[in-house]
C-alpha cells in the first residue's frame, strides 16, 4: 500500500501542479486528488468533501495534504482534518514537492513528509548573472 495524496489550494493551482507533475514524470505512482477552493466556497462545505476524499482515496496507509499557503483558507481546512489520526499536512506546496513525493511514493507518509518538506525547501532558489 502507498501514501495517498490531497492537495487543497486556492482555486486550480492544485490541479495544475498535479497535472504539471503527472506530465513530467509521465505517471503518478500515488493515489492524488486536488480541490480548488474559490473565495465564494463555504469552507463547511469543502470541509465535508474533503472528509469524503480522505475516505475514497486512504488505501490505508494514511493520507498527505499538502496546501499552498500557510494560514489561508485551504490551509485552515486542511489543520481542521488534523482529528483524523490518518492525515499528515504540509503547507507551501509547489512543484519540487510534488516532484520528490511522487519519486519517492514506496516511503512510509511519515518518511515522505520529511522527503517533501525537504524537497520544496531544496526547490526555493535565488541567483543572479554576474555583471
Amino acid at each position: 500500500m502507498t501514501v495517498a495524496v490531497l492537495l487543497i489550494t486556492h482555486d486550480d493551482v492544485g490541479m495544475a501542479l498535479l497535472e504539471a507533475v503527472t506530465s513530467t514524470l509521465g505517471m503518478c505512482p500515488l493515489n492524488a486528488v486536488a480541490i480548488g477552493v474559490k473565495q465564494s466556497d463555504e469552507p463547511q462545505d469543502v470541509l465535508k468533501i474533503a472528509r469524503n476524499l480522505i475516505d475514497e482515496v486512504d488505501g490505508g496507509s494514511g493520507v498527505l495534504v499538502l496546501t499552498d499557503m500557510y494560514g489561508s483558507t485551504p490551509s485552515n481546512i486542511a489543520n481542521l482534518l488534523l482529528d483524523d489520526v490518518r492525515v499528515k499536512t504540509i503547507a507551501g506546496l509547489n512543484l519540487p514537492m510534488l516532484i520528490r513525493l511522487f519519486n519517492y511514493s514506496h516511503l512510509t507518509r511519515d518518511e515522505l513528509l520529511n522527503k517533501v518538506v525537504e524537497g520544496g525547501r531544496e526547490g526555493v532558489l535565488s541567483w543572479q548573472r554576474d555583471v
